[in-house]
């Protein structure tokens, strides 16, 4: 693994569903004191309400508030990747600026940013 990791809201649905492939990364990524970012708008999208789980999956990352600097950077990979979403965008952009590998349920969506940001590796959560 690189410096840290990014979670997209796919992964968060995974770790809230129990996934053993989320739950195995999570553990590990802990196990070796290695950084998991959230953006923001990705909390936003995945929040629906409160529970138990949702707060202790927050209490195991980091929540990352989107700056103006990945806002502009983010519209940038916009405009350069037709089809792609403000989210994953941010998300991309996000992970571009720490050298995160990003774990996502929607590996084609992001796979298409990397054209925009090619040092950033893209993995399937489960």
């Amino acid at each position: 693994m690189r410096d840290g990791l990014t979670f997209d809201t796919g992964a968060l649905i995974a770790l809230e569903r129990r996934s053993a492939r989320a739950r195995q990364i999570l553990e590990r990524a802990i196990e070796l004191k290695i950084r998991i970012t959230v953006p923001s708008v990705v909390v936003t999208e995945w929040w629906r309400a409160r529970s138990d789980m949702r707060d202790h999956i927050l209490g195991a990352v980091r929540v990352e508030p989107v700056s103006e600097r990945i806002a502009k950077l983010a519209g940038e990979a916009l405009a350069a990747v037709r089809g792609s979403t403000a989210i994953d965008a941010i998300v991309m952009t996000s992970a571009a600026q720490r050298g995160d590998i990003v774990y996502t349920s929607d590996v084609d969506d992001l796979q298409r940013l990397t054209a925009h940001f090619r040092a950033v590796r893209v993995l399937a959560i489960g």
